[in-house]
């Protein structure tokens, strides 16, 4: 075992490149035999986890993973990045993207044949032989639970048509969501590489800025994230296949949902390119907080991973707060070309005022953004600064409600906040029919 694993180290361990690595079948198959081994006795000592790192709550703590992430679950600002922007393989967290597309374009009454490919999964796998059939919805929490290989492309199969063309969902959904360094080849995370849509060779990979990110959307975006969340929060499903043959229990391995109050959603991930990966939300009175590692330790160190996100999750929890950081900003008036003042004497030209659009109020609670309110979830010695841009002047006609400008709110040179300045009131435009009307107003006086 230990050869094994040098063996892993030496071969995944690295960061990768947007060019392929290797798809070592005999690791992943070697990875899911140790995972299962392993599995029973690490749920039970789990919770006792990541002690060594409580104390770690500085800015420059170590990390076991490679590349690690804190993430505000509310407005997706990166808290703390350890090579965030690093490329590197996750295993089975893909199968959050896999969970959340079925969700969205699956229906959970479908029958699902199980197919010669999905039977042919390494472990961990469900184990169903060919051409039985399942409910979708009991796949998801055999995905989600279990992890199973075959599982992911049972459901791959149904929802995609095929592994490939669910693949294309998969990245489509990437892009959708901003995540440009992610590639998926496999619904279930195994270690693969192939040619993209521009031919360029790329791994199975993603960064750990873009999990967080897809995190963020299944469980706060995603018009599925109530599904979502049922499935990756229950503790154990038991199911059956649609004829009755057979059953199947599954226990939910996101070990912090026991070992962490407030901890509701999250995916663990093992293969030999990989090593241990983990993604996973966490609620703190009103904070929210997403954490995705990558790389993480490979056997037998599986339980580097709940040391690292309690480490992060403890280091948000300790140093972020919610602080109202509104700042009233005074507005000039806007010049209006070729207005028409309210005395109508256009000689003194044309101004306008302008203010700040507030937001009503999402609700009564006291840190709801809206109104005078702008809470932001901030470290002691963080302050946005506030900067306002506007149009120089406007051309008539101008009409209230009109935008003339922003302000923003920026943080470490990223917007975190914006609001739009229009007009409050009206401007007609000079035009012709008005120059004849004034003109005979002067002759009739």
């Amino acid at each position: 075992m230990a050869v094994f694993a040098l063996f892993c180290v030496l071969l995944g361990g690295a960061a990768v490149s947007k060019e392929a690595v290797p798809a070592w079948k005999d690791v992943w198959e070697k990875a899911g035999k140790y995972e299962t081994e392993q599995r029973e006795e690490d749920i039970s000592r789990d919770a006792a986890a990541g002690t060594e790192n409580e104390e770690r709550t500085g800015p420059d703590f170590r990390l076991y993973a490679q590349s690690a992430v804190l993430m505000d679950g509310d407005s997706g600002r990166i808290l703390f990045g350890k090579n965030e922007s690093d490329i590197h393989p996750m295993a089975s967290t893909t199968k959050i993207m896999t969970c959340i597309l079925a969700l969205e374009l699956g229906n959970g009454d479908d029958l699902v044949t199980v197919s010669k490919n999905a039977a042919s999964q390494p472990q961990v796998h469900l184990g169903a032989p060919s051409g039985r059939q399942f409910y979708l919805k009991d796949l998801l929490y055999s995905l989600m639970l279990e992890s199973h290989n075959d599982s992911a492309v049972m459901i791959a199969e149904h929802v995609g048509g095929s592994v490939e063309a669910f693949a294309g969902l998969m990245n489509q959904k990437a892009r959708d969501l901003g995540c440009t360094d992610t590639y998926f080849i496999t619904p279930n995370g195994l270690d693969a590489s192939g040619t993209d849509t521009e031919g360029k060779e790329r791994a199975h990979s993603t960064t750990a800025a873009d999990l967080a990110r897809i995190m963020k959307y299944c469980i706060s975006e995603s018009p599925k994230k109530d599904e979502f969340l049922a499935v990756t929060g229950t503790k154990a499903y038991t199911f059956s296949d649609a004829e009755g043959k057979g059953t199947y229990s599954c226990v939910n391995h996101n070990a912090l949902l026991t070992m962490m109050d407030g901890a509701y959603s999250g995916k663990t991930g093992f293969t030999g390119g990989a090593g241990y990966c983990y993604v996973g939300a966490l609620e703190d009175g009103e904070k929210n907080f997403i954490v995705a590692l990558l790389g993480c330790g490979w056997p037998p160190h599986k339980t580097y991973k709940w040391a690292d996100a309690r480490a992060l999750l403890q280091y948000g929890m300790k140093n972020y707060e919610y602080r109202n950081v509104w700042k009233d900003v005074e507005i000039p008036e806007i010049t209006v070309e070729n207005g028409i003042p309210e005395d109508g004497d256009i000689s003194r030209g044309m101004t306008v005022q302008a203010e700040v659009a507030v937001p009503e109020k999402a609700g009564p609670e006291e840190q709801k953004n809206g109104g005078e309110s702008l809470y932001l979830l901030l470290r002691e010695d963080e302050q946005p600064d506030v900067r306002l841009s506007m149009k120089k002047e406007l051309e008539a006609p101008v009409r209230r409600g009109d935008t003339a400008g922003k302000v923003e709110y920026e943080l470490n040179g990223r917007t975190v906040a914006a609001y739009p300045v229009v007009v409050k009131e009206d401007a007609d435009p000079i035009t012709l029919k008005w120059c004849m009307e004034k003109i005979a107003e002067l002759y009739l006086e």
